[in-house]
C-alpha cells in the first residue's frame, strides 16, 4: 500500500479529550469523516507530555501503531473530540 501524503491536507483541526476537554493535538485532517487515526507526521502541535495520554486527566486516548508503513495513533472510540 502507498504511504500517506506527507504534506497532506491544509485544513487543521483541534483535537480535545472528551472527558476533561484538554487540548491534545492540532492535526492536518483530510476528509469529513470521523477521526479514526492520526498520522504522527501530520501533527502540527502536540500538547501531550506522554505518548497517547491526556495531560489533564491522565486517561489513555489512543494506541501507537503502524498504518501503511507510517507511525500513527489509532484513536479509541469516544475518547477524543475535534473541531
Amino acid at each position: 500500500m502507498a504511504k500517506p501524503n506527507k504534506k497532506g491536507p491544509t485544513k487543521t483541526v483541534d483535537i480535545f479529550c472528551s472527558a476533561c476537554k484538554a487540548p491534545l493535538f492540532k492535526y492536518r485532517k483530510g476528509g469529513k469523516g470521523a477521526l479514526v487515526k492520526c498520522f504522527i507526521e501530520r501533527i502540527t502541535q502536540d500538547h501531550t507530555h506522554t505518548e497517547c495520554v491526556c495531560p489533564g486527566c491522565e486517561r489513555s486516548f489512543a494506541r501507537p501503531t503502524i498504518i501503511r508503513g507510517t507511525l500513527a495513533y489509532k484513536m479509541i472510540g469516544g475518547k477524543v473530540t475535534f473541531k
